[in-house]
């Protein structure tokens, strides 16, 4: 037995009483103890804004991204003694797995995302610049930067490692400081959690602190620039959301709460195709991984009413495989809920459950376990529910959140949508149907009531993570009942954490501010060709203009006879003339952007060292035989790379013709070295 301690400003806190006993859900032996007795909450968020904030913003997203992939793989090297703990949280490895691996998971994806989607700079640009006046001298801009308060993340007690690390990753990226508050039946794994990354030494001092038990009188110390992410129940979560601090400072609220996902099988999944095999088999997964415990499980399969009882007898079968049990034993499919309290909660649910169902697998009161003692620990047979009227309320309303799922039939597809909304919101659902057409119907109509919807079929099933398996690059939350939020979503959660500003200002403020270069701003033609800088020497608007290049007919001819490219509109004349877009025969697209590249191109070595790519081209004025173009090449940003001797160079591209009208607008983009010639490597 151990209590635990917060880590808050700087130092590790001894609770000031014996705090509240936490319990082995296997043997209900004492784990720890747990009390947020003598923390300073206000010299907590204080710590944060003032030492935190400050240390992170000063990094970069690709320095604060390098940062999160090292600190992922160290802690994949402490997985094991973080299985063995989850154990006495009643979890099977499959679960520990699928806590521990998903959170690191979490943390190395977010390192990638934002290291191939976000500058490596200290604000985010989104978008281009508006115009917002006709002469090009007056723009508009959207900019995020990081909010400069504390996240506070309030986590559920069924997933200790997932749970905190999915809201840290994407905070951490955007530059907020954390404070993670642990649900206290399983504070001790996220407790020790926390210990392993402090003692990496690889966070800036701040930027993640621990409260383990309650939360005292945090909230009334939140500031508009603070934000509270949550994952609970929604009647908590009402009572957080309405604080006097949260409602009067505006503060950002994010929730995950209450979900009764529901599973769709389409009418094409009869016994005997692999869609009616697939949906059996997830309903008992979802059922029993965690014991239920996940707020992504699926609580109503909503079945067609002519398949429910092929259906029932197919998920019994599988259900009656399932062992219950210690997960130290290697044949346990399911262990023990989280607590004795847990357990009772489930009960009360099923109760209410069964006013409107018959139970036709398990039993609330007795479950036949293996390598354990039933009395001690928090064990649950699973309960497999069926519906005798689908659309009692009992069912949409009720959430047992534990091994427990309700078949109900349905009649048609206006049935199934209908039945599946009134959910009243879900944070995932599912139609297992090999039908594309069912499977839109059904995705079009529930859409507004889901925050992700798996579409599952023989062609996905290899490769499908499961219902109940949320991603970090989408969207986890969903409307209503499931809280309104949005944890997750790739560098959506990301930008969560910071503030969107509209600029407005010239060209010249505009790209001082955002360190883009912006049409309209000062171009610099004086310094050499840009290809001949390094990054060392580049500057954003260095420029080189080419040109001009006469487009000859002979010119067209040979790029369509080298290309292939034969389109009427560059080889005949009169179809030419008939098209609305053009007076003759034009050049190709690629033509021009060839030539352009053959204008501004610096042929020599140099510190240039590949073209990757063309974003945002755009075709803008035909081009005749005889016009003469020419190129105007601006470097636009730059992006060094923190694990690499080069960066990547964005260039601005103008093509116009001899009239002075824009051709083609692009954007190049290079790989360009650190330095010019390479530094010279010594053993």
């Amino acid at each position: 037995m151990t209590t635990l301690r917060s880590y808050v400003y700087g130092t590790w806190i001894t609770p000031a009483d014996e705090g509240r006993p936490v319990l082995d859900a296997v043997t209900g032996a004492e784990v720890a103890r747990v009390s947020s007795k003598g923390v300073d909450f206000a010299g907590a968020l204080s710590h944060g804004r003032g030492t935190g904030g400050p240390a992170l913003r000063e990094l970069t997203f690709h320095q604060r991204a390098a940062l999160l992939k090292e600190l992922g793989l160290k802690l994949r090297d402490h997985r094991r003694e973080l299985y063995d703990l989850s154990a006495r949280a009643g979890a099977t490895l499959y679960d520990a797995r699928f806590d521990v691996d998903g959170g690191i998971g979490v943390l190395l994806s977010y390192a990638s995302k934002a290291k191939r989607e976000l500058p490596n700079d200290r604000i985010y640009t989104e978008g281009a610049p508006e115009p917002l006046g006709k002469g090009g001298t007056f723009l508009g801009q959207h900019i995020l930067s990081p909010l400069r308060g504390v996240a506070v993340q309030v986590n559920a007690f069924n997933f200790p490692v997932w749970g905190p690390l999915e809201k840290f990753a994407p905070a951490f990226i955007a530059g907020v400081p954390s404070l993670v508050k642990p649900a206290t039946q399983t504070a001790y794994l996220t407790a020790r959690l926390v210990e392993l990354i402090l003692e990496t030494g690889l966070l800036p001092e701040g930027s993640l602190q621990l409260v383990c038990g309650g939360l005292g009188d945090l909230f009334d110390h939140l500031t508009e620039q603070d934000l509270v992410s949550f994952t609970g129940s929604a009647s908590t979560a009402q009572q957080l959301r309405t604080h006097p601090a949260i409602a009067r400072n505006s503060v950002r609220f994010n929730a995950e709460a209450d979900s009764l996902n529901c599973s769709v099988l389409g009418p094409d999944a009869i016994p005997g195709t692999p869609e009616f095999d697939l949906y059996a088999d997830q309903l008992v997964a979802e059922m029993t991984v965690k014991a239920g415990q996940k707020c992504t499980a699926i609580r109503r399969a909503l079945v067609p009413a002519g398949l429910a009882g092929d259906v029932t007898e197919a998920v019994r079968d599988r259900l009656a495989r399932i062992t219950v049990g210690s997960p130290a034993e290697k044949s346990v499919r399911m262990g023990a809920l989280a607590s004795m309290e847990q357990r009772e909660e489930v009960r009360r649910s099923v109760k209410a459950l069964l006013a409107a169902g018959r139970l036709v697998f398990g039993d609330p009161e007795h479950a036949d376990v293996t390598g354990a003692d039933p009395g001690r620990g928090a064990f649950m047979s699973p309960l497999l529910i069926v519906a005798d009227d689908s659309h009692r309320q009992e069912p949409h309303e009720v959430e047992a959140f534990g091994p427990v799922s309700t078949i109900m039939g349905y009649r048609d597809t206006a049935d199934v949508i209908e039945l599946a909304a009134r959910g009243r919101g879900s944070l995932a659902g599912s139609i297992v149907t090999a039908d594309p057409g069912f499977a839109r119907d059904v995705v079009l109509g529930v859409a507004p009531w889901h925050g992700r919807l798996l579409v599952l079929d023989r062609g996905d099933a290899a490769e499908s993570t499961g219902h109940g398996s949320p991603l970090p690059m989408l969207v986890h939350g969903g409307p209503g009942r499931a809280g309104g939020g949005e944890e997750l979503g790739g560098i959506r959660g990301v930008l969560h954490h910071m503030q969107r500003t509209a600029i407005q200002a010239s060209p010249r403020v505009l790209s001082e501010v955002t360190g883009r270069w912006v049409r309209g701003a000062e171009r610099d033609t004086e310094r050499g060709h840009p290809f001949r800088k390094s990054l060392a020497e580049l500057r954003v608007g260095d420029t080189v203009a080419a040109g001009p290049r006469r487009v000859t007919l002979a010119d067209i001819e040979h790029f369509a006879e080298f290309t292939g490219d034969t389109f009427y509109a560059h080889m005949d004349e009169e179809a030419a003339r008939a098209n609305p877009f053009f007076d003759g025969r034009v050049a190709h697209g690629y033509l021009i952007v060839s030539f352009a590249a053959g204008l501004f191109v610096q042929p020599d070595p140099g510190p240039v060292l590949a073209n990757y790519g063309l974003e945002n081209l755009r075709f803008l004025t035909p081009v005749s035989p005889g016009d003469e173009l020419t190129v105007t090449l601006t470097c636009k940003q730059i992006t060094p790379r923190e694990d690499a001797d080069y960066g990547e160079v964005r260039w601005d591209a103008e093509v116009v013709n001899s009239g002075g009208k824009p051709v083609a607008t692009y954007d190049v983009l290079t790989l360009v070295a650190k330095t010019w010639p390479p530094a010279v490597q010594t053993g």
